[in-house]
């Protein structure tokens, strides 16, 4: 198809846009999120090779994904932020926008957006759709504290469809209870559940995961955004040190993304027919050839805790609308907050985690920097630049958000091709009907482990959580070690704890496990 022969709303990408600082830069200038967003969307009006203020004017919808400082209910903002993010951007470019959008929580955010809004402009919807994330979490940390603080206050008035956090099934009061207050312990149980079904010991997956991120850390280094841009070997990655402090069982700090950022992305969207009125060349054209958005079910709704089969189903969907196979797409990132997220995608579609082709484009999470929920957009910008170099190759982004809870993948391309809309509905509903273990929130008696981490504070406190399965019935439940019982973070760090016999009781804090020798 050439592109004479495209319907005049087909989506097109015309202009990506990156911005960054590290606290360390000579030209270090302190700015908030809003600053970041509004640098990243600057340049990705530039990037067009178009009159930018024209393709500014132009914008009628644009789309923020959430910070980190506003994706918890009753987090406050260390410095201050904008009331309406998207409109802040906005009004800082010179963009009038009929509708503005804050999104939901979670890493795949930049990719859902990005479908979502291509569909919205194959339908006649929106001409021109702007998409924006940042994050200033570095400034905020250091600054917080500084005499001279900066302010991010913003108010803006105008119209926001906010979306709310969307943190169903994510985040629960009875996990934290038990100890699983952050994502390296949540992920961690997944890990080590995949970790026993391989039959791998305790260093030789250690090692694995190392040997899945040192090019990772390679590709970080070139990245001139990247925020931890060091070579480090398989071997630094997975070996616990003063710098690499064990966070929960199995991951390392190096191992774990970095939040640590000042960073903004931004993703330029028209119809054809506005990118031939605002003269944007077709060079600069990228065209999304597959797509998918597939929720998992619940961590603890899964028959097996080791993967995500819905995760896999996104990508092979995404490809299957494009028409392709893995082994024709010239450039992968794959979303690595932790190793599990990139091996889960590399188990389910074939792919070598040594493929010589990458897994990244950016660094990855770790490296290049977990910017909150938006480092796709990063991935996206990072994938459209490489698709321009190398007309009609493929490039495939996939987005994680929660516990592999929300999957976005995208297929990225020149080479011309009307909007294709996916099955993405008609497939949730087969995973929504899968079959879910019981799962009690009390449980007392005889059990079995079925996956496990310890987790360690910077002071060297330790909490082991277990998954474990009642003998009676089957149930799985959640429970964690009793204070000062020494004895059963013994069990979880000793030999292969996957399948051991445990002792689990029930009590108004919660559910507490012991071995069958030492029963609470």
């Amino acid at each position: 198809m050439t592109t004479r022969e495209l319907d005049p709303r087909t989506p097109v990408l015309v202009g990506v846009g990156q911005a960054s600082e590290r606290l360390d830069d000579p030209g270090y200038r302190r700015r908030s999120a809003v600053e970041l967003a509004a640098a990243a969307a600057t340049e990705a009006l530039t990037d067009t090779a178009s009159d930018p203020v024209a393709v500014a004017a132009a914008v009628d919808t644009v789309a923020g994904v959430r910070q980190i400082e506003n994706s918890i209910p009753g987090v406050r903002a260390p410095l201050g932020r904008s009331d309406n993010y998207p409109r802040s951007v906005a009004s800082r470019i010179g963009a009038s926008p009929a509708r503005a959008i804050l999104e939901v929580v979670g890493g795949q955010s930049p990719q859902h957006l990005v479908t979502e809004l291509a569909a919205t402009i194959a339908a006649g919807r929106s001409e021109v759709a702007l998409l924006f994330g940042s994050e200033a979490i570095s400034t905020a940390r250091h600054l917080r504290t500084a005499v001279d603080r900066p302010d991010f206050t913003e108010h803006v008035d105008g119209d926001l469809e906010d979306r709310g956090f969307g943190l169903r099934g994510i985040l629960s009061r009875h996990q934290t209870d038990h100890g699983l207050v952050g994502m390296p312990s949540r992920f961690a149980l997944v890990e080590t559940a995949r970790r026993a079904r391989l039959g791998q010991t305790r260093g030789e997956y250690a090692l694995g995961m190392g040997r899945l991120f040192a090019p990772f850390t390679e590709v970080a280094a070139a990245n001139p955004h990247a925020a931890a841009p060091t070579v480090r070997t398989a071997e630094e990655l997975a070996t616990p040190s003063a710098a690499n402090r064990p966070l929960a069982d199995p991951y390392t700090r190096y191992l774990v993304a970095r939040d640590q950022v000042n960073q903004g992305a931004a993703v330029l969207l028209m119809s054809v027919a506005s990118a031939r009125r605002l003269g944007v060349p077709r060079e600069r054209w990228v065209f999304l050839h597959g797509h998918a958005d597939l929720r998992e079910r619940d961590l603890f709704e899964r028959v097996d805790l080791s993967a995500s089969p819905a995760s896999v189903l996104a990508a092979r969907h995404a490809l299957d609308v494009a028409g392709i196979g893995p082994d024709q797409i010239t450039t992968f990132d794959l979303y690595s907050c932790f190793p599990i997220a990139v091996s889960n995608i590399c188990d389910g579609l074939g792919i070598d985690p040594a493929d010589p082709r990458g897994l990244t484009v950016t660094g990855g999470l770790p490296f290049f920097g977990g910017a909150g929920n938006n480092y796709s957009m990063h991935a996206i910008a990072e994938t459209v630049q490489r698709m321009r170099a190398l007309p009609g190759a493929f490039g495939f982004v996939g987005a994680n958000g929660g516990t592999m809870t929300k999957y976005s993948a995208g297929i990225y391309s020149t080479t011309p091709v009307e909007w294709r809309p996916d099955r993405s509905g008609e497939i949730q509903a087969e995973i929504d009907a899968w079959p879910a273990p019981e799962h009690v929130v009390r449980a007392d008696g005889r059990a079995t482990i079925e996956t496990c981490t310890v987790t360690h504070t910077r002071e060297g406190a330790r909490t082991g959580i277990v998954v474990g399965r009642l003998d009676d019935g089957g149930a799985r439940f959640l429970a964690r070690n009793a204070d000062g019982d020494d004895t059963a973070i013994d069990l979880l760090t000793v030999g292969e704890p996957v399948g051991k016999p445990i002792h689990v009781r029930s009590f108004d804090c919660g559910n507490r496990f012991s071995s069958f020798r030492k029963q609470l």
